[in-house]
């Protein structure tokens, strides 16, 4: 171990993200608006499953990312470097994201590809001899196996694309499930990514606000391009009301108690993952709730087509599927309440479709509403759940 590498390794004592980890989470704001948008421009379920690969590939970055600034020092300029070459990276590939599966499949491919492998690999070099070497190695290594997909890829068209970049992406999710393994180095060890877990639980908890940030905006912009007539006032409330239910239902005890979780479980890089894949799910329902939301604002009388019912009733199912997944990582259990209200939002789909877009927003609202009513009303009176993740 060089006492070099061993400068750059984060300290125990600087648990809090830093203003570097915020500046890099901007990016995001641009990323997941660029694909709620190119949703909302092609609402159908292949392209559904486009953006929801490409969602894959771009948390992929964000999540390693933040493992990076969660073992090495964001207060070193090289470490600062290369987090500030990925927000360029990721910045490039959100601005090809839309065409992705058109014209711009080579551009986004190849920005992923060097993104990922430019990031792990330069952290890899910074710490020869350091037993952190390995976290960056192995991240390393499945990109460059994943590589072969995605750039396969680009260069073929329709179906053969998604196929191939979905492999990619189920590659990568699959190396993580399984424990990152890798030749001569086996599967991942704790001594090598010596979690932060107060660290790590707040840059999900600020990540999770930056993606409510995009239903607010929807909101806001749609608003703003027309008048003030009563249906669409409603349909405005209906959001906002929405959103803040969200944020509400989100940081219920298991958002504050994400890091004690960590802290507490027998290994805390596999309570990581099931934290991420929440988290994930919980944004692609915020996504698929932000097209919606511009869906009802524009149009919040008339017909209700069976793709915008799917967005506005699927979105908030996703996020309480997420949040379901979330409150497990945390307590070992899953309320009642998140499996019924998902069951709700399925049961009146149907119904629908005989209901303007305004009136199938209200659902969702009272669903969420109900949760967060739940939510207090079982907590009142009782002494704090302390955290029990499942073994």
């Amino acid at each position: 171990m060089t006492s070099g590498a061993a400068g750059l390794v984060r300290r125990p004592e600087e648990p809090r993200a830093t203003y570097l980890e915020l500046f890099f989470d901007l990016v995001f704001v641009f990323a997941l608006a660029r694909l709620s948008q190119g949703l909302l421009e092609n609402l159908s379920w292949s392209d559904a499953f486009q953006t929801l690969v490409l969602l894959l590939a771009l948390w992929t970055v964000w999540a390693q990312t933040a493992g990076l600034t969660d073992r090495l020092d964001p207060q070193q300029p090289l470490i600062q470097l290369l987090v500030i070459a990925t927000m360029f990276g990721t910045l490039l590939m959100a601005a090809a994201a839309p065409e992705a599966f058109g014209e711009h499949g080579l551009v986004f491919a190849g920005l992923y590809v060097a993104t990922q492998i430019g990031r792990s690999a330069g952290a890899a070099l910074l710490l020869p001899g350091h037993e952190a070497q390995g976290a960056f190695v192995r991240p390393l290594f499945w990109s460059c196996v994943s590589a072969v997909p995605w750039i396969a890829g680009a260069v073929v068209h329709g179906t053969a694309r998604g196929m191939l970049w979905a492999l990619a992406v189920a590659m990568e999710y699959g190396g993580i499930a399984l424990g990152l393994p890798t030749p001569r180095l086996g599967r991942a060890r704790a001594a090598e990514f010596a979690i932060s877990a107060p660290h790590l639980a707040e840059r999900y908890r600020q990540l999770f606000i930056i993606a409510l940030g995009e239903p607010i905006l929807v909101t806001g912009f749609t608003f703003s391009r027309g008048g003030f007539e009563p249906d669409r006032i409603a349909a405005v409330v209906i959001a906002f009301t929405t959103t803040a239910l969200l944020w509400r239902i989100y940081i219920h005890r298991a958002g504050w108690l994400l890091a004690e979780a960590i802290a507490a479980a027998p290994d805390p890089f596999r309570a990581v993952i099931p934290a991420n894949y929440a988290h994930l799910l919980m944004v692609a329902g915020i996504v698929a709730i932000a097209v919606g939301d511009e869906l009802v604002i524009e149009h919040p009388l008339g017909h209700t087509p069976p793709a915008w019912i799917t967005v506005i009733l699927g979105g908030p199912a996703l996020f309480l599927a997420g949040r379901g997944m979330f409150e497990y990582t945390v307590f070992g259990r899953v309320s009642r309440s998140r499996p019924i209200g998902v069951l709700v939002l399925a049961a009146i789909s149907p119904a629908a479709y005989f209901l303007p877009p305004l009136l199938v927003a209200i659902a969702p609202a009272l669903v969420l509403a109900g949760i967060a009513i739940s939510d207090a009303a079982r907590a009142r009176g009782r002494p704090p759940e302390p955290p029990s993740p499942p073994g």
